[in-house]
């Protein structure tokens, strides 16, 4: 029975959501003690029992909120902070000399606690935002601040957006962890697939090509085709590409199985694999070379590229013959993507373009340059008698975004 491969989810915010938990339960107490060891100075004690009460039954009551990213919602977050705030502001209505003591407000440290509760879910940014609503309370809270006052307001304001910062960084890794646990798993079940196909069908396609070349013939024909599609099915094991939809020429034109253009494919808003539209063309006269990551563009301007590309190919069968060997390279330069398809076959007499678009055949200029300008890319033609064709197709991806 064959072992599937399970990516285990983690997360990283986890730790950081039940340390939070056990901070607001923490200075909630914290706050209640200070409150009542000094509540001899305070003139108007009930608005502090009152305002305390509040926040304790808020926090302990919100404690699932906090305990993980879903459940802390925006609607929550503004709320918390607005309790937070309340506290700040009623600090000198309950202790009118508040403003001429630095002393520590009604919520004290428990502040904090909602704005870490800002930096966990929408990192240093939403930290930045509630910290600075804090300190504008602080400071209307003060009247006059004092230097520690200004102290204690840059510190929450740094320590959160570090923790923003420190969160964000966290999740980008746990991304890229998790899809390298993906890329891993899939190889694992690519690379046993692929042993399961080279001992039987790959094998198989072997030994048909060389039965029928033996034969001659008829059989002769069927032997070459098991060969073409040996090399193509192999191409596709060792790059996992799943291949568009594929349909077989013309028995007159050698049988060749070609890609064929797939308009209803769908397109997320990530982009489609140029790969993916390119590798069926593989083959025993054809050789793919690919990077090893997606080569992503529009769904439109992928589509229009590896026609361009098909285009070519076509002019290498039809212009250098069956037995011309080609080649496809891709190359993604991040700014640009580089298809490039060489053979080696007898090249192109200087001028036979310019007749042969004088004759009306247009294969070069609107299949394949034609299609490269539409997506404001270019293609060039380099050809020397005898030393074969290179067809260089770079197309932007700005531009191959706003003509997809």
């Amino acid at each position: 029975m064959a072992k599937r491969e399970r990516v285990v989810g983690m997360s990283v915010e986890l730790p950081l959501w039940r340390a939070l938990t056990g901070y607001r339960v923490l200075t909630t107490l914290y706050a209640v003690v200070i409150f009542a060891t000094g509540y001899g100075k305070f003139e108007r004690p009930w608005v502090g029992i009152g305002y305390l009460s509040v926040l304790t039954g808020w926090n302990f009551a919100t404690l699932p909120r906090v305990a993980n990213a879903a459940a802390c919602t925006k609607r929550f977050l503004s709320l918390d902070l607005a309790v937070v705030l309340a506290g700040i502001l009623l600090t000198p209505v309950a202790d009118v000399n508040a403003q001429q003591v630095d002393g520590p407000t009604l919520p004290t440290i428990a502040a904090a606690g909602s704005v870490l509760a800002f930096a966990i879910k929408g990192g240093w940014r939403w930290a930045g935002f509630a910290s600075s609503l804090v300190a504008v309370a602080n400071i209307v809270e003060r009247g006059t601040p004092t230097r520690d006052t200004f102290h204690n307001v840059i510190l929450v304001w740094i320590a959160s957006i570090a923790v923003g910062y420190t969160v964000e960084v966290a999740r980008a890794s746990e991304a890229t962890l998790a899809r390298a646990l993906e890329i891993e798993a899939a190889t694992r079940e690519r690379e046993r697939l692929a042993r399961g196909i080279h001992d039987s069908v790959l094998q198989v396609l072997a030994m048909v090509q060389r039965r029928g070349s033996a034969l001659g013939g008829e059989a002769a024909e069927l032997g070459r085709m098991a060969g073409e599609q040996e090399v193509a099915l192999r191409t596709l094991v060792s790059s996992g590409l799943v291949p568009p939809r594929r349909a077989s020429e013309d028995a007159a034109n050698g049988a060749v199985v070609r890609a064929v253009e797939v308009d209803d494919e769908p397109d997320d808003g990530a982009g489609t694999d140029l790969r993916l539209l390119l590798a069926p063309h593989a083959g025993s006269r054809v050789s793919f070379a690919e990077p090893g990551a997606a080569v992503l563009l529009p769904a439109p301007a992928a589509r229009e590229l590896a026609a361009a590309v098909s285009a070519a190919l076509d002019n290498v069968r039809r212009h250098a013959g069956e037995s011309a060997q080609a080649w496809i390279l891709v190359e993604d330069w991040g700014d640009e993507v580089v298809v490039t398809v060489r053979d080696d076959g007898p090249g192109i007499p200087a001028g036979r373009l310019e007749t042969a678009e004088g004759e009306g055949r247009m294969g070069v200029a609107l299949s394949i340059r034609g299609r490269l300008r539409d997506l404001g890319g270019t293609a060039e033609l380099i050809s020397v008698p005898g030393q074969g064709t290179e067809v260089e197709l770079k197309v932007p991806r700005g531009k191959a975004g706003r003509h997809g």
